[in-house]
């Protein structure tokens, strides 16, 4: 396997760590504070990922980092064409960072329940945007022969995302979400949340079935898969099986046109492809070399955080 192909595989491998650990940690923020009756069990919801959503957003630095530094004229296609997107993305994570760090600062319920909505709308917009994201890059970008996004102003970067695929995309993004956080509560809490999390997960089954029969009818044996764990509370492998359900499907975008990494809706020829979007041979042998050093580490310190927090977060009361 040459360089340039073993570093898309990398760049893939991020993003789906990307897309899979952040998928339930948009879905517990959007359902943490729905599914608690009161402050506790609110709280208990979104204890669930208070240790783990900044590691979590490791693998969107390491994403990108990786992106820049193997396909420097993929990275700069999608920046320039998908910016305004993506800097809509950065501000709403900080705006959900924000409301995640600071719900336990305040000593009022009041103040609880105005962070746990800053952090359900946040989370909401962003599983959005990363759907509608995905959904153009299944499609392509206007390309020109020279590898740059044609057009300018706002218009070159709303555009897409106003795209059947884009809204559908961003559709099946939030529905994932759900299904991901709903699991993942049904996983790692106790008491009334963890019952109402796999009543959740039922009911949004339905929808994201639809979405996926007009994506691709295939994906509705994953659907399936998961509806039978859930009624079956089988909840670690429930979980598991939506996220390699998401897995799969940011696997299908990313490398559905191989070679061919980024389509140009104006001409074929003049799309992005493995080889001529990577960077040169020595830049890649240099990269690889700090890879090797860096990412076994980032995936043990998260590994061993997973395992440090594994237990199960009680939403029960416990009387005194």
């Amino acid at each position: 396997m040459d360089l340039p192909t073993l570093w898309f595989a990398l760049a893939i491998t991020c993003w789906v760590l990307f897309f899979v650990l952040e998928g339930f940690d948009f879905g517990v923020g959007v359902l943490a504070g729905a599914l608690g009756r009161d402050d506790h069990e609110r709280g208990a919801g979104v204890s669930t990922i208070g240790p783990v959503w900044d590691g979590n957003e490791v693998w969107l630095v390491a994403a990108v980092g990786v992106t820049f530094a193997a396909f420097p004229d993929w990275y700069a296609a999608l920046m320039s064409g998908l910016y305004l997107p993506f800097v809509l993305i950065l501000l709403v994570l900080a705006a959900r960072g924000v409301a995640l760090e600071f719900r336990g600062k305040g000593g009022t319920e009041a103040w609880r329940r105005w962070c746990d909505g800053v952090l359900a709308a946040s989370s909401l917009v962003v599983a959005a945007l990363w759907g509608a994201v995905l959904g153009v890059l299944a499609t392509g970008l206007a390309l020109g022969a020279d590898g740059e996004v044609v057009g300018a102003g706002l218009g070159r970067s709303l555009a897409p995302l106003v795209s059947g695929p884009a809204l559908l995309g961003a559709a099946l993004g939030v529905g994932a979400a759900l299904l991901q956080g709903a699991t993942f509560l049904g996983l790692r809490t106790t008491g009334p949340v963890r019952a109402r999390a796999r009543t959740a997960a039922l009911g949004v089954l339905a929808p994201v079935a639809v979405l996926v029969a007009l994506v691709a009818p295939m994906g509705l044996v994953a659907v399936a898969v998961v509806a039978v764990l859930v009624a079956l509370r089988r909840e670690v492998l429930a979980f598991a099986a939506a996220s390699v359900a998401v897995a799969l499907g940011v696997v299908a975008v990313l490398a559905a046109h191989l070679p061919v990494v980024l389509p140009s809706t104006l001409d074929p020829a003049f799309s992005l492809t493995v080889g001529s979007a990577a960077a040169s041979p020595g830049a890649l042998q240099l990269i690889t070399i700090a890879a090797v050093v860096v990412l076994p580490g980032v995936v043990a310190y998260q590994a061993f955080s997973y395992w440090v927090f594994r237990r199960r977060v009680a939403s029960e009361r416990v009387a005194s």
